[in-house]
């Protein structure tokens, strides 16, 4: 059975567009041209995805996404908007959209993130805990789907950055809150792992906690960090034999690519720092 699309979006042109894209890929869609027409249209009928603009007519995408929330609905959510700020994309989180595309819409781009999320198991919410643009806090699932959407709501609220530095912590952050995941909290989506980040003119600091006991470095064969600098690749047959996937230099990485990263007593909670300036 094909897929149904509901595309929210004042701009004629670009409803067009991203309707005609679609369908040429098998999607039955469906268009409304302002928030009130694209609450009743999904109130009325059954959809697999809405694709939702924020700045609309008579009632506005962040509006039409608590409404929705509150009357339950199935289909999963994307954003569309060109307002990139904290208060904004983290309003869209709390009212839990899926994902977020940035305007102007790219309509190939659009197909393979409507498709992602078509294709994506069912995920629990992230819970949004702080909105300040200085200090964000999230309550995220702990599975890998939940980890790739706040990656990339890190990735915008980050976008000011120069590129080097965004680079650099993105890829920190992204070893860090996999190993929470995957390690602490064992891929178990009824457990959380807390996020905090934290930004100040001369600092950017992420602080991740995850529910599980711990652990020791000296009880890490399958990671880099556990070996001297000239037998880093001692963990390759170690993970092989465990039938781990490629990998364990994370933390060896984080370290070189920020200029803090301290882990707390039990080794369940990291923070790492990169300085601005």
């Amino acid at each position: 059975m094909k897929k149904r699309i509901l595309i929210v979006e004042d701009d004629r042109p670009t409803r067009y567009l991203l309707s005609r894209v679609l369908r040429r890929e098998g999607f039955l869609v469906v268009t409304a041209a302002d928030g009130a027409a694209g609450l009743r249209r999904a109130r009325n009928e059954k959809f697999d995805l809405i694709l939702l603009d924020i700045w609309l007519p008579r009632m506005n995408g962040l509006e039409v996404l608590a409404q929705l929330r509150a009357d339950g609905t199935a289909a999963r959510v994307v954003v569309m908007t060109s307002d990139t700020t904290p208060q904004t994309l983290l309003r869209a989180v709390r009212e839990q959209a899926y994902q977020y595309v940035s305007k102007p819409v790219e309509a190939h781009a659009l197909v393979e993130v409507a498709k992602a999320a078509l294709a994506a198991s069912p995920a629990g919410p992230i819970e949004v805990l702080s909105t300040r643009p200085d200090w964000v806090e999230l309550l995220v699932p702990c599975e890998m789907g939940a980890a790739e959407r706040v990656e990339n709501l890190i990735a915008r609220l980050e976008a000011d950055l120069p590129a080097e530095t965004r680079h650099s912590v993105g890829q920190v952050f992204h070893e860090m809150l996999t190993n929470a995941i995957e390690w602490g909290g064992r891929l178990d989506p009824n457990r959380k792992v807390r996020i905090s980040c934290l930004r100040t003119n001369r600092m950017l600091l992420y602080r991740i906690a995850d529910p599980g006991p711990g652990f020791k470095f000296d009880e890490l064969p399958h990671a880099a960090v556990s070996y001297a600098p000239d037998q880093l690749l001692e963990h390759v047959s170690v993970r092989q034999k465990k039938g781990l996937r490629p990998g364990g230099f994370g933390i060896l990485l984080a370290r070189a690519m920020v200029d803090e990263l301290i882990y707390n007593e039990a080794h369940n909670e990291v923070v790492c720092v990169k300085y601005l300036d």
